[in-house]
Order: C-alpha cells, then structure tokens, then sequence
C-alpha cells in the first residue's frame, strides 16, 4: 500500500520544507523539495541545492537506495523531461521502480507543461498533480514569471509609519522599522537577484543593497540605482562594499521595461524594488511591479513636508490607485506587513 490523498498532502509539505532550505540559492533554477514513501514512512528526501547540481528527485533517489523500488516520490514541481544541464529526472524515475508520482505544481513552461506526467504514465506509474499546488506556486511565483515572459518578478517593499511616511524633510530614515522587518528585509535580499534603489535614497542612506545576515552568502544580488544625475564612479562612492552598481535612468515606462528585458536575459529573475517614494511612484505607474509589501510601524510622523512613502504626480481621483488582490496581513514583532499582487 501506498498513501492516501491525505497523507498526499502532508508529504507534499514536508517536500516544500525541503525546498525552502534553497531559498536563493538555486536562480535561474526553482527551488525543488521531494521525499520518497514506503510502507508509510519517508525513506529519501532531497531538494535541489544550487543551479548545475543534481535535482531534488536525483537526490531524494540517491537518499533513499533499494528503498525507491515500489515506492512513492513527491515533488513540489514536475519533473523534468529533457536533458538540460543535468540528465531529465523521469529516466532515473522510471529505472528506479518507483510505483508512484506526486507533483505539487505542473511545468510553468507551456512547451512542458504535462510532459513528465505523460511519460510517467506511459511507463506504468501512476501520477497524482495539484497536491498543494497553491503552497508549490507561491514558492517559485518568481521562476515562473521569468520562465514564461523572459522578464524577472518585481517585488516592491518599502517600510512607512502609520501617517505613510517613510523620512523626515531631510530624508532620515533610520529606523522606521524594528528588528523584525528588517530580518524580513534580509530574507527579501536573499531571494532576489537584484535590488533597486532611487538615487535619492542611495545619496541620502548610503545603503549596502547586499545580504549582511547571514554572513558570507553566497549570491549576493547586483546592485542598481535608478538616477539620471549620478556617474557610475558616485554609485560606487555611495555603495562602497560589494559589487559595482549599476546605474540606470528609466524616465518612462518603455524605459523600465527595456532594462527588464534586459535583465531577464541575463538571468535575473527576481528584483526587489526598496525605494524611495519617487521610485515606488515611478515603477507602479510603469506598471512594472507585480507584488507589493509594505511594512508599517506603529509610528506617527507627521510633518507636511515628510517624505512620503508614495510620490510621484498627483492623481486627479481615486480611480487612479493602485489595487491590490490576495493580501495578506502579519506580524513582524511589533510592526506589521501587508503584502499583495497588484492588480
């Protein structure tokens, strides 16, 4: 005997647990979970580790030996069919007698899509897909994007007091938040490939734009400030450690999305947007963000000519707001985070 659809589930979240230990370190490749089930109890787990390295089915495979024979794997997205940097995972599968196939989420690549599971039933085995699809989506929603349109998945984040500022007059910001967001900011850094500020909040911060925690991390993102004033020599002056940044001046929407294209060509698939308000202003009326998260702290500022989380020109009515769709609401220590989709 196998599993049941319930115990599906439950195995398919301890293969997303297996996934995340990746969280980006695996761009341009998704981040991958799989256990492997026998008799009720998990006898492999593997998760894909880093681009060029084995996927999380080889590993899970190698972990569970003999044990694979009869059994059912789980994976969090659907195996591979063709050869690319690594051998395609449904031979090693198939050779191994595994019994049964669970997936999390299908290929996002329609050329794929569905692929794997047509030759795994082709070879007798017998394929269940959708099994916390939501949970496996969410995890790779920036793969996804970048494999599908070429272009890298946006990701606003700003922090503000509860009146929606974001720095005095005299542009200090620091720190609006706790030490809970600012944990969060980290774990922001790690997962993208670049991250992008406006050359106000570079001349007026001086910030790293790099992952300071935990030490040592090794992909560290590129480092863009978007100005039409500053040299590339000030943008090194402004953010001495790390690597060079990058200096780009998006005055209109093709702008914005010229240097997108462009970086999804070069393998960048996640960007994190940090600010400031004139940035933020500039990429929502660009139509350029997918996500948002604002991180608010229980902070009134006040002061007219407080810098506000927002710029931009002023809209001539509410039907010019940005909507957002699937939010979401929590705790970060004292301060709390909405996030969402931006519609």
């Amino acid at each position: 005997m196998l599993t049941s659809y319930n115990s599906d589930a439950s195995m398919m979240r301890a293969a997303l647990g297996l996934a995340k230990r990746a969280w980006g370190k695996t761009n341009p490749n998704p981040m991958v979970g799989s256990v492997i089930v026998k008799d009720g109890k998990i006898v492999g787990r593997g998760y894909h580790r880093k681009a060029g390295e084995a996927h999380a089915e080889i590993n899970a495979l190698c972990d569970a030996g003999e044990n694979a024979k009869d059994s059912a794997l789980y994976v969090t997205l659907e195996p591979c069919s063709t050869t690319g940097r690594t051998p395609p995972c449904t031979e090693a599968i198939i050779a191994a007698g595994v019994k049964k196939v669970v997936i999390g989420s299908l290929d996002p690549n329609p050329k794929h899509a569905g692929a794997a599971v047509n030759l795994l039933e082709r070879a007798g085995i017998e394929v269940v897909s959708g099994v916390e699809a939501e949970k496996c989506d969410r995890l790779n929603e920036a793969f996804f994007k970048w494999i599908v349109t070429g272009r890298p998945f946006v990701l606003l984040k700003m922090a503000m007091t509860l009146d929606g500022k974001i720095a005095t007059s005299e542009g200090l910001s620091k720190w609006i938040t706790g030490p809970f967001a600012r944990r969060r900011v980290q774990k922001l850094r790690q997962w993208s490939d670049a991250i992008v500020v406006g050359g106000g909040t570079a001349r007026h911060d001086r910030p790293s734009l790099n992952v300071r925690e935990p030490s040592g991390w090794p992909c560290q993102p590129r480092r863009i400030i978007i100005s039409s004033t500053l040299s590339s020599k000030d943008a090194l002056e402004l953010t001495p450690e790390g690597r060079e940044p990058e200096v780009f001046s998006l005055p209109d929407k093709a702008s914005w999305d010229a240097m997108f294209v462009r970086l999804g060509a070069e393998d960048v698939v996640a960007v994190l947007l940090e600010g400031g308000g004139e940035l933020a202003a500039s990429a929502l009326n660009a139509g350029v963000v997918d996500k948002a998260e604002f991180h608010i702290a229980p902070k009134i500022l006040g002061g007219r000519n407080s810098r506000a989380v927002v710029g931009g020109p002023n809209p001539m009515s509410l039907a010019e707001a940005h909507g957002f769709s699937d939010l979401s609401v929590r705790r970060l220590g004292d301060d709390i985070a909405v996030s969402g989709y931006i519609k």
